[in-house]
């Protein structure tokens, strides 16, 4: 019983701990704190790297982004060095990344979770997240579309990770199930570029948006 109780508490802190890191707006904190418009008010109103990019600011877009997927391999990263456990993990993983699509501090109005998604997965296996993350640029570069990069580089992950465990890392169910759900709910939140992008409207990477 001990060791269910102890299993159990440390699967609710570590999920708690992973959600309230998620739900730091790096996005939000990083324009106001260098004066630029809430990106919130302007763009697709997302508050994530791609829309902050949209002002022109390249700077305070890269703070975004490593902002969000800091909190993605902190929270993940800490699960795996303190409880070494791959439920834990797994569960970590989950929380972080509804922390930033449901943020508590912007009233559970938050971003679409790329780079926090990138951040988990490099905390779980740093090939995996390299491996994704090469997916995104190449894609990105080639049709200049952020939003299909992520969701291109979704469909990958859990792939990767499948095809690969046994050779670059064991295979880990709770973990594939993990990487699995980050990835439909990436996808799932991207349905608006979806429907842009099937019609000929999403905007290009780099494209300066007026606000």
């Amino acid at each position: 019983m001990q060791s269910i109780d102890s299993g159990f508490t440390a699967v609710a802190i570590f999920a708690v701990l992973g959600y309230l890191l998620g739900s730091v707006p790096f996005a939000v904190v990083t324009s106001r704190v260098m004066g630029l418009a809430d990106p919130r008010t302007y763009g697709s109103g997302n508050p994530g790297a791609t829309n902050v990019l949209r002002t022109g600011n390249k700077k305070a877009a890269i703070l975004t982004l490593l902002g969000d997927a800091a909190k993605g391999w902190l929270a993940v990263w800490l699960a795996h060095q303190i409880t070494g456990h791959s439920d834990v993990v797994a569960i970590t993983a989950l929380a972080v990344f509804l922390g930033h699509l449901f943020p508590v501090f912007l009233k559970f109005k938050g971003g679409k979770g790329v780079a926090t998604a990138l951040g988990v997965l490099l905390a779980i296996e740093p090939l995996l997240g390299l491996a994704t993350m090469l997916s995104w640029l190449v894609i990105a570069v080639f049709f200049r579309m952020s939003s299909f990069a992520a969701i291109a580089s979704a469909l990958f992950a859990p792939f990767y990770y499948f095809i690969l465990s046994g050779v670059l890392w064991p295979l880990s169910g709770s973990i594939l199930t993990a990487i699995s759900l980050i990835s439909l709910m990436l996808i799932w939140r991207h349905k608006a570029n979806i429907s842009r992008i099937l019609n000929g409207t999403e905007p290009k990477i780099g494209k300066k948006t007026d606000h």
